[in-house]
């Protein structure tokens, strides 16, 4: 007698039957046990009693289902498969063949088909195995950059992201700032205080987004570059993008820990904006460090001195070129620059000329390093695209927009200018504010909006109401 198979239920089932036949249960009781009714427990009793064990097993364990598909369907459903749907998904293949070849099988059905073909894989199947890459040897080698964005201050304020730091050789958290989203002036604001801090490492290690690298191979402008990896070649510190999240291991896990504990040390500390959580952002790295920090393979750090004679403000700005026309106009972010007719202006008619667009809202149009005095008159566009394209998330730019529609409810047209994330007020940020009250303090009769002002040239180190 050969080796019968039989399932879990089919061996509770042959133990209650046992103690059935040898009058150790009722009926009743052993129908109960079994969950189902007493006339088929005589049944099974009967089949027990003439064929012993072997008989309680299903009989139809190893042969083809009733409801089975031909042989001919599987085949042709895989041929039709292999030629037009290899890279499909069962369920998306299914849908296909019976909406264009009127061949209905289940999206089960077919997922196995094709598993046994070789056709397709399960997710976890496909899943490629990260391999683990060992520390860096040197503090400052390379420093992993990243946003978390998240609700830091849980219901006490609105969601907003934290730029994080992470050294690679240690897990050490160089530098933690809160802002309202990632973008290009926030990471520069945090990258000078980084500098300022410790100095320039070897290399930056990131994600692919827009804000370090240039998504499109065939972009005219900005030589290859974004703002923020023209600003790391003017300094000699090298970027390098992950393919993926995993690859950046350290700072992702960091996330983690933090959006953990900084969370709740926020919330002990009754914490509820982002210019407190800064201003506590100190003690707590020195504390988490000293907690988490792992003692580099080598002892030297290769963080370099900043050289005094580059001025920091004038590297981590936006920097465009715009062309002068000759009606002396330089057009910049929806604007209108308008240089004065005097001194060495009036002969860069078709010329080239450098706008610096700086984090703390000042603008300057300048000329092989000189400035040049204008004016300035916006165009009254309701959304700047220039606003997001930057920008890593939306939340922070939407909010900023409804708080502007807001505030003139009467008006079905926002006098919206071109704006950066993080950028603090100056020309660009407060002008769409001085049209608003302007616009109230006019007639309504009068159809045209603007707002012209004299920008006299400035220092970089001037600030942003020395351009008003």
């Amino acid at each position: 007698m050969g080796m019968v198979v039989m399932s879990k239920r089919e061996l509770n089932r042959l133990d209650v039957l046992a103690r059935l036949d040898s009058d150790r249960l009722t009926a009743r009781a052993a129908a109960e046990l079994m969950a189902i009714t007493p006339r088929q427990t005589y049944r099974l009793l009967r089949r027990y009693r003439d064929g012993g064990a072997t008989a309680i097993a299903n009989q139809r364990r190893g042969r083809p289902s009733n409801n089975r598909l031909p042989d001919v369907v599987r085949d042709h459903a895989i041929a039709l498969v292999r030629e037009r749907y290899a890279d499909f998904g069962p369920t998306f293949a299914a849908e296909k063949l019976a909406e264009r070849h009127d061949l209905k099988v289940s999206r089960e059905t077919l997922r196995s088909w094709m598993r046994q073909a070789g056709i397709w894989m399960s997710r976890a199947e496909r899943k490629r195995i990260q391999q683990p890459r060992h520390r860096r040897e040197h503090i400052g080698e390379l420093v992993q950059i990243d946003g978390s964005e998240h609700r830091w201050f849980e219901d006490r304020a609105a969601a907003c992201t934290l730029l994080v730091f992470v050294d690679d050789a240690t897990s050490r958290l160089m530098e933690l700032r809160f802002v309202a989203s990632e973008s290009t002036f926030a990471y520069f604001e945090a990258l000078k205080a980084y500098l300022r801090r410790h100095g320039k490492p070897v290399a930056f290690y990131s994600d692919k987004h827009s804000i370090f690298r240039v998504s499109n191979e065939n972009a005219v402008s900005g030589n290859g570059m974004t703002q923020f990896g023209r600003a790391l070649s003017e300094l000699n510190i090298e970027i390098l993008c992950a393919n993926t999240s995993q690859a950046k291991g350290r700072v992702e896990r960091a996330h983690h820990t933090l959006q953990d504990r900084l969370v709740k040390e926020l919330r002990l500390a009754s914490i509820s904006t982002i210019e407190a959580a800064n201003a506590f952002l100190p003690s707590f790295v020195a504390n988490y460090n000293g907690r988490f920090a792992k003692l580099p393979a080598r002892d030297k750090d290769l963080h370099r001195l900043l050289d005094p004679l580059q001025d920091l403000d004038e590297v981590l700005c936006w920097r465009e070129q715009r062309q002068v026309s000759h009606q002396l106009v330089v057009n910049y972010s929806r604007m209108k620059l308008t240089l004065k007719p005097e001194g060495i202006a009036v002969r860069l008619r078709g010329k080239m000329v450098d706008i610096y667009d700086f984090p703390d809202g000042r603008l300057e149009v300048r000329w092989k390093g000189r400035s040049l005095p204008y004016s300035a008159f916006d165009k009254l566009q309701r959304v700047s695209h220039a606003a997001i394209v930057e920008n890593k998330r939306l939340g922070e730019i939407l909010a900023w927009i409804k708080e502007q529609q807001d505030r003139q409810p009467r008006l079905n047209t926002i006098p919206k200018g071109p704006r950066r994330s993080s950028q603090m007020s100056g020309l660009l940020k407060n002008r769409a504010l001085r049209m608003a009250d302007a616009a109230k303090s006019k007639s309504p009769g009068r159809g045209r909006r603007r707002s012209d002002m004299v920008v006299s040239a400035a220092p970089a180190h001037a600030p942003s109401e020395a351009a008003e």
